[in-house]
């Protein structure tokens, strides 16, 4: 059935991708967030390791759908006026900032974790 040209229900269905989406950002941000604070307190071990593929796998889906959100397509065939998930929960600016303000972090969060193991290595004693 339809109403004003959206399918009734859809509202809350949208609702729900946006919810499912937010819980989806809170995952992945708590990640980035553990991985970075990890990174700087020279710490690298399995929990970071697990963290890690969270974020990459986060990156990946992302980069892989065109850099565009897959919620987003399924919010808009679903009957959102617009696709953007983030939109409900967030700022508009800082949702559309999100992917710009991570990849800096993202480089410094490799940087600083491959920093820890040549930092951790024994140095050997110079000949002569």
């Amino acid at each position: 059935m339809r109403r004003g040209g959206r399918a009734v229900g859809s509202s809350a269905l949208v609702a729900g991708i946006k919810a499912v989406h937010t819980a989806c950002w809170l995952v992945t941000e708590s990640c980035v967030l553990y991985v970075l604070y990890a990174g700087l307190r020279r710490r690298t071990g399995r929990s970071v390791g697990v963290a890690g593929g969270v974020v990459a796998g986060e990156v990946l889906v992302f980069a892989g759908n065109g850099f565009r959100c897959p919620l987003t397509e399924l919010a808009e065939r679903v009957g959102a006026e617009h696709g953007a998930v983030t939109d409900m929960y967030l700022p508009r600016w800082f949702a559309h900032t999100l992917p710009a303000l991570h990849a800096p972090l993202l480089a410094l969060v490799i940087y600083l974790h491959t920093r820890n193991p040549r930092e951790s290595r024994p140095r050997r004693a110079s000949a002569g």
